[in-house]
Parts: C-alpha cells; sequence; structure tokens
C-alpha cells in the first residue's frame, strides 16, 4: 500500500536515471490527507490487516465517488481526483515497468471491497447498532431478600425475612457468619423462595484474622433447599443449585488461594473438600479477600443463563470499582430457591462478617414488568391485614389502660404530658431561685434581730452617759467616760454596717423576685448577673458579720492560735556521740577486712 502512494506521490526514478526532468509532486491534496494517518498506521504494525482494511475501505470509497461522476458526466472531479488521473497518464508515458504499479494499486483497491465489510474498517453504524441490540436489563429491588445495616436487627434479635443457623451472630450493622473460633459454623437464608428467571445480588463482606493464613472461608448460595448446617463451608453438602466459594486455605496445597470457585451441583455430587473442589469447578479466579483496608464487594449476575461473578478487592472507597473474576455459560439453575450466605472455620480461624446483602430481579428488555400486585398473593394480603388489625386493637386497649390509669390526663394532647428538656431546665432554675430567696430571707431576719441588739446597747449606754452628765456618782469598777464614748462610737459604726447590710439584702431580695418574674428576651443574661450579684452580697454579708463578731468580742475571750507542743527529743547527745563512734569503727573495720582480702587474693597470680 506504500509503494502505491509512492506511485501515486511522487516521480519514479527510473525516469530521473535515464535524465529526465520532472517537477516534483506537490503535496497531497486535501481530499486525500485524511487518508495518510490511517495507510500509514495500518502498515506500522505487522500482520495487522484488518487495521489496514480501514484505509484501503477509504480510498476505494474516493474511487467510487470518481467513477460515480464521471458515469454521470458531472462538473470536473475535485483536485485529488485530478491528481490521481495525472499520475496514471504519466504512469503511462514512462514505459511497461512504470504501468505495473497503477495496475496492482487499482487491484488492491478493488479486493478491499471485501476487507471493509469485515475488518476494522467496517461501517461505524453497524457497530452501533450491535450495541444499541445489547440493552441491559431492567433492575428491580427485592427487599424480601435483602438485608443491610444499620438497624439490621429487630428487638429479638432476628433478621427480617431471613433466618439464622449454626453460630451466626447478627447485630444491629452486620451479620457474623462465623466468628474467629476453631471449628464454627454459621449461615443465613431467605424465609421464602425466590421465583426469579434472572437476577443479580451484591453482597459486602469482610474477612479478616491475625495470622497471614485463614480458614475457611465464606460461600454465597442459590439453592432449591435451605442448606443451614452441613460441612460445606457451614452449609449442607449435595445441594441442588450453584455456591460461589470464597476459599480462603489451601487444602490440596498446590498454592492456588485464596480463591473464588463457582461450583454446581445437582443434588447427588459430594463436594471434594480435600481437593478444594478443582475437578468441580465450573469456573474460578484467585483474589484475595482477607484483611483489606475497605469492605470486598461481589457482584453475581445470572442472566440468561450464565453466571458472571465481578469482584470489588476493596483497596479503595470506590463502590462500583468492580473487575471481573468468573464465568459459567450454559448454566441452569432451579426455578424457585433460596438466596444464604454460609461461613466456616477450622484449626485456623477468622472472623467472617456480611454487612449487606442486596437482591435485584433482572427483566429482560421488551418483556412485560412485573408488579407489586402480582407478586403479593390475596391470602397473603388477608394474612397482612388480620396482622394489622390486630396491632391495631393492642394499641387501642394499651390507651384505654392508660387512660384508666390517669384520669386527670384525659383530654390533654400526648405533647402536654411528658416534659421537655427546656421546661425541665426552667423548672430546676426556678427551684433554685426560690430557694436562694428562702435564705436570703431568713438572713434578713437575723439581721433584723442584731439590729434590735445593737439599738438596746446604745439606748443603755445613752441612759449611762445622761446619769454621769446629771452629776450622779459613779460607783467603784465602772468605766470612765472616754471608755464609753468609745464604745457609743463602736455602736454608731456597728448600727450603720448593719443598716448597710439590710439595705444590700433588700436590694437582693428584690433581684431574686426580678428574676422569678423575668419580662424581657434577655432573661437568660440578666438572670446569671443577678446571681453573681447576689452571691457577692452573700460575701460582704458575711464578712461584716465575722468583722462585727470579732470587734465586739472581749480581748481575753477571742480565740488563740494553740502553741506548738514541745518537740520531743528522742535522742540524747550521749547517745549521739555513742552512735556516731560505733558506725565509724564498724566502717574501718569493713575497709580493713576487705583490704586483708584483696591482699590475699594477690597471691594466688
Amino acid at each position: 500500500m506504500l509503494q502505491c502512494w509512492r506511485t501515486l506521490s511522487r516521480p519514479e526514478e527510473d525516469g530521473r536515471a535515464r535524465g529526465q526532468h520532472h517537477l516534483q509532486a506537490p503535496p497531497p491534496p486535501v481530499g486525500l490527507r485524511p487518508l495518510m494517518p490511517r495507510v500509514r498506521l495500518g502498515l506500522a504494525e505487522s500482520g495487522a490487516g484488518l487495521t489496514l482494511a480501514l484505509g484501503v475501505s477509504r480510498l476505494r470509497q474516493s474511487a467510487s465517488a470518481l467513477l460515480a461522476v464521471r458515469s454521470s458526466r458531472a462538473p470536473p472531479p475535485p483536485a485529488g481526483l485530478r491528481f490521481l488521473e495525472s499520475k496514471m497518464a504519466g504512469s503511462r508515458q514512462r514505459g511497461p515497468q512504470a504501468r505495473v504499479r497503477p495496475l496492482f494499486c487499482a487491484l488492491l483497491l478493488s479486493l478491499s471491497r471485501f476487507a471493509g465489510s469485515d475488518g476494522m474498517g467496517g461501517d461505524p453504524a453497524a457497530t452501533g447498532a450491535a450495541g444499541t441490540a445489547a440493552a441491559s436489563p431492567h433492575r428491580r429491588f427485592e427487599y424480601k431478600y435483602s438485608f443491610k445495616g444499620p438497624h439490621l436487627v429487630q428487638s429479638d434479635g432476628t433478621v427480617p425475612f431471613w433466618a439464622h443457623a449454626g453460630n451466626a451472630i447478627p447485630s444491629s450493622d452486620q451479620i457474623r457468619i462465623a466468628p474467629s473460633l476453631k471449628s464454627q459454623r454459621g449461615s443465613v437464608w431467605t424465609k421464602t423462595k425466590a421465583a426469579f428467571e434472572n437476577w443479580e445480588v451484591e453482597v459486602t463482606f469482610r474477612v479478616t484474622g491475625r495470622g497471614r493464613i485463614g480458614a475457611d472461608g465464606l460461600a454465597i448460595w442459590y439453592t432449591e433447599n435451605q442448606g443451614l448446617e452441613g460441612p460445606v463451608f457451614g452449609s449442607a453438602d449435595m445441594w441442588n443449585g450453584v455456591g460461589i466459594f470464597f476459599d480462603s486455605f489451601d487444602n490440596d496445597g498446590k498454592k492456588n488461594n485464596p480463591a473464588i470457585v463457582i461450583i454446581g451441583n445437582n443434588g447427588q455430587i459430594h463436594y471434594d473438600h480435600q481437593n478444594d473442589g478443582a475437578s468441580q469447578a465450573l469456573a474460578s479466579c484467585q483474589r484475595d479477600f482477607r484483611n483489606k483496608p475497605y469492605p470486598v464487594r461481589a457482584k453475581i449476575t445470572y442472566y440468561q443463563k450464565t453466571l458472571m461473578v465481578m469482584i470489588n478487592n476493596g483497596f479503595t472507597p470506590d463502590k462500583n470499582d468492580y473487575e471481573f473474576c468468573a464465568r459459567a455459560d450454559n448454566l441452569a439453575l432451579p426455578s424457585q430457591g433460596h438466596f444464604g450466605v454460609s461461613a466456616a472455620t477450622g484449626g485456623l480461624a477468622d472472623d467472617h462478617d456480611v454487612l449487606s446483602f442486596l437482591t435485584f430481579q433482572l427483566t429482560e428488555p421488551g418483556k412485560e414488568l412485573p408488579t407489586p400486585d402480582k407478586e403479593i398473593s390475596e391470602k397473603e394480603k388477608e394474612k397482612y391485614q388480620e396482622e394489622f388489625e390486630h396491632f391495631q386493637q393492642e394499641l387501642d386497649k394499651k390507651k384505654e389502660e392508660f387512660q384508666k390509669g390517669h384520669p386527670d390526663l384525659q383530654g390533654h394532647p400526648a405533647d402536654e404530658i411528658f416534659e421537655s428538656v427546656g421546661d425541665r431546665e426552667l423548672r430546676q432554675i426556678f427551684e433554685g431561685q426560690n430557694r436562694i430567696h428562702l435564705e436570703i430571707k431568713q438572713l434578713n431576719r437575723q439581721l433584723d434581730m442584731i439590729l434590735d441588739e445593737q439599738r438596746r446597747y446604745v439606748s443603755s449606754l445613752t441612759e449611762e452617759i445622761a446619769k454621769r452628765g446629771a452629776g450622779i456618782p459613779a460607783q467603784q469598777g465602772q468605766i470612765t467616760q472616754q471608755e464609753l464614748d468609745t464604745v457609743v462610737n463602736t455602736q454608731h459604726e456597728i448600727l450603720r454596717q448593719v443598716n448597710e447590710m439590710k439595705n444590700s439584702m433588700s436590694e437582693t431580695v428584690r433581684l431574686v423576685s426580678g428574676i422569678q418574674h423575668p419580662g424581657s428576651a434577655g432573661g437568660v443574661y440578666e438572670s446569671t448577673q443577678h446571681f453573681n450579684d447576689i452571691k457577692e452580697h452573700l460575701h460582704i454579708v458575711k464578712r461584716d458579720i465575722d468583722n462585727l463578731v470579732q470587734r465586739n468580742m472581749p480581748s481575753n475571750e477571742r480565740p488563740k492560735c494553740p502553741e506548738l507542743p514541745p518537740f520531743p527529743s528522742c535522742l540524747s547527745t550521749m547517745h549521739f556521740v555513742i552512735f556516731v563512734v560505733v558506725q565509724t569503727v564498724l566502717f574501718i573495720g569493713y575497709i580493713m577486712y576487705r583490704t586483708q582480702q584483696e591482699a590475699a587474693a594477690k597471691k594466688f597470680f
């Protein structure tokens, strides 16, 4: 093909050898420029005949257009075709050897008609039509054959629409099929059979363990009957259906585990556990699904008698990052069956946790989609209706019992019966304010009593001073006039301070009363400020009362700091000297003894 293009695009080498003068050929016309990369691509790849056919088909289309233009006597052909004609005419003038190449190119163009229909150079519309014909099926989620956290289990520990057996442990967000203990088996199965012709399941699980090697593995089932317990990864042997085994232990010693194996059974074949079912496997792939940073996802599709397994290896959080694992064609499964998951451990143990099991019914394009009315039978509808009426009657009975036990709450909305968090906090605040108010009132009464007592003292002193001023002689042992003046001044000071405390307490009582009846939107901030003021006033009152008590107390009655007891002398001077001398003698004796021992040891060297 490259020689054909050289023949049409540049002068002949033999003409230049004969001395004939030829002008250099111009660059390829616009009509042929798009063909150059495709022709070069086809020649660059050795043995790529189909790729070469793409460029040849384009050349064939150009030649066909030239013939159509000539036959219809249309206007002159474009520049690209005129260039081809001139080159072919020049080749006829250059002798028989030059004519062979254009004829060979024409033969190649005619043969390209057959290559264009089968190779890569075919009509792109055909490829698009083929892709459109393979339309994807319709997916419908089936909740009765699925589970997913959170809130996976009910209050009684069961999973809705599923039954677990063996050592399986359901929790709120996952089901632990088999724990990491030796010789454990567990499984979980749908309670009802699925009657899907085509289906797809997406299973999210984790297999984790401390060791480098785990055992035994996990299995996903679609069988005619439930295999609640058995030796095949925790399920029954001789099943009728298909099992997808995630085998983590290498029983046959061929170092081909962990592996994912598809094994079908018609209910009459025992599983070859010692050889990991190698002779019974329909398809398999080697994938490590243990101890991954993210959960492993398996998408199992059964569509038009073909079972395909796709795997998300758990290295990325992308849920749609699947890769092909295995495929089994012409696989006939029971028309109705149970979905299930089982796992088992042996001498080695892993935790086998299933996070979700989502089931989808697949419907081929063009077929009528199933409706909910067709799936639920009349018998099931009546059953659900009876259960609903039974629950409704129990609820009405409980309401009546509650109203009989609480007649004061009849007619009140249910929201008013219970106290909200905000109401409880406000109630606690008001109760605390009431207690503070009562304490302040009690303190105010005590201050009034102190004030009355001080007034009596002042009146008594005033009478004594008046008697002194009237000339009544003082008795022996009575205080002098200066001392009386000092006492009177002190009492007046005490009265002034007590009045100030009383005013402070009155102000505090007023503030507390204002807190109990807030009238503005900034009540919270004001309440905090009032509490701080109350605390400050209480500290002031306490300090003043202490000062008054200390000031009025006689000097002989004031408490004195206790004297320190005499430090007991448990060691006399003589005893200390004797102790030091004895310790010195013992130390010197030890030094001499050690010196003699070292000298005796040196004699042996």
